[in-house]
This record gives C-alpha cells, structure tokens and sequence, in this order.
C-alpha cells in the first residue's frame, strides 16, 4: 500500500507522512483545482502532527516546511479534507476537485512573517511539477481566501503571487497603482455594484450580484485583493482593485478566450 501511494510523490526527496484523513473523491470530478494555504501554526512540524490526527479532521495532500522540505500526507488520488466549505465559479465540494498544499507559516494572528525564499522555491517546484501532471490551468492555482472569503485569510497578502506567477505559477497581472478617484464602499448600491460583483463572480469568486456593496461583497473585495492588489487590503473597490480586476479579465480573455467563466 506505501509502495502505491508513494508513487504519487512527484518531487524526489518528498517525505511520506500517511494521515489518515482522507476519502475517496466524488464519482466524475477531475482535479483542476490547486489550493495554496498557510497553516497558521507555531511549525511545520505542529501542523502535520494536526493533519494526521485522526480527531482534527483536517488533512491536506503536502505540506511545506520552512526551509523548504516537503512533505505529504496524503495521495493525490485521495480527497483531502484542507478546502472546507468552499466554491469557485459555482462548483462546491472544493475538495473532490483540487490538491491542497499547506506552506508553513503562523499566520496573522501569529505575527505573520515572510515567507522565506527556500521555501518558496520548493512551492514553485512543487505546483509546477502538480500542474503539469495534472494540467491545471494558471487561474485554477487559488487562495484559500479566494475560494472562501468570508472564513479565510490564507496565506494572506505577503505571499508571493507575482513571483510565482514569474515562474509560470497561477494568474497574475501587475496590479494597479493605488491613486486617488472614485471607490465603493459597504453599503452603497446600484448599478456600478452590481457590475463590479459581475466581474468578481466572472472570475470564479462565489457572490452573488444583488446590486448592494453588502458583507459578502467586502469579503470578496478583500480576497481579491489579498491575491491581487496587495498593497492595501481594506474590503473597499477602489480605483486601484477595480481596474486590477479589468486587466486581469482582460489578459486572461486574450490568452485563453472562453476560459474566464468555464467551469469544468
């Protein structure tokens, strides 16, 4: 059985660390989804001690330390149990449709430190090696915060999307300068807000267009810009996020036409 399952350990040197948390995926899902998260833990090692414990419910397929050792926990034939309740243009049941990788990290609660360069480069190895084999396209590689926006944080805005993104890892556009003009904010409503929460849903992030800048669209504005407009990270659609979120419309339309929207 170990002999099996390790042969779905793509890097040389990964460690194998069996949790028993996992179950089989949902019958006619393909994996197309690849969830990048923090563990929001003291170490690497205290997380994977969560992620095989039997009681904790948790699981994901590989972990990646801070210096940059991976290790997984589970097949990637295996449904991990890392994404939660989740959605990505319209698709529930995340987990039966992606690989999750955890990246060592405290989190915010935990003072949120960098992400050391060692580690990565080992999660640019390690995504590029999944998403080859499995032919998951850049703007399927998400953010725990993007499928689930109104529980997740993770792994936040210091992570490093645009360097990923240079080695050929997920969707990115340089993002918008922040400037002065014209923002939304809670609370207001018409039809600028139930274009914005148009784009938003285009893109894959589950909202709903009801025309009102409510709760759900600050937790998606702020998702958004965790991934994508880092540098202020506020839940309100300024200048700066909204014509980030048209250049990154429009560069994936002119490199994929049909793709923003697909839902597999």
């Amino acid at each position: 059985m170990m002999e099996r399952r390790l042969l779905d350990v793509a890097l040389p040197g990964a460690v194998w660390r069996p949790s028993p948390n996992f179950g089989p995926r949902a019958d006619g899902t393909s994996i197309d989804i690849l969830v990048l998260h923090y563990t929001d833990m003291k170490s690497a090692e205290a997380a994977i001690d969560l992620l095989c414990d039997p009681a904790s419910n948790v699981s994901c397929h590989y972990v990646v330390a801070e210096d940059g050792v991976i290790t997984q926990l589970v097949a990637e034939r295996d449904r991990a149990w890392h994404a939660g309740v989740s959605s990505w243009h319209g698709e529930g049941d995340i987990n039966s449709r992606s690989i999750g990788i955890e990246i060592a990290n405290r989190g915010h609660d935990h003072g949120y430190p960098d992400f050391p360069d060692v580690q990565i480069a080992a999660v640019i190895a390690l995504a590029c090696d999944i998403c080859a084999r499995r032919g998951i396209r850049p703007e399927r590689i998400l953010a725990h915060s993007d499928i689930a926006p109104d529980r997740k944080r993770d792994p936040g805005e210091k992570f490093p999307w645009k360097h990923l993104a240079a080695a050929g890892v997920g969707h990115f556009v340089e993002p918008e300068p922040i400037r002065g003009g014209r923002f939304f904010s809670p609370g207001e409503s018409g039809a600028p807000i139930e274009a914005l929460q148009a784009m938003l849903a285009l893109y894959g992030y589950p909202l709903q267009i009801t025309g009102t800048y409510d709760l759900a669209t600050e937790q998606v504005v702020t998702a958004f810009q965790r991934h994508f407009r880092p540098a202020r990270v506020d839940g309100i659609a300024d200048s700066s996020t909204i014509a980030t979120l048209h250049r990154l419309g429009r560069a994936l339309a002119e490199r994929s036409p049909g793709a923003a929207g697909a839902t597999r």
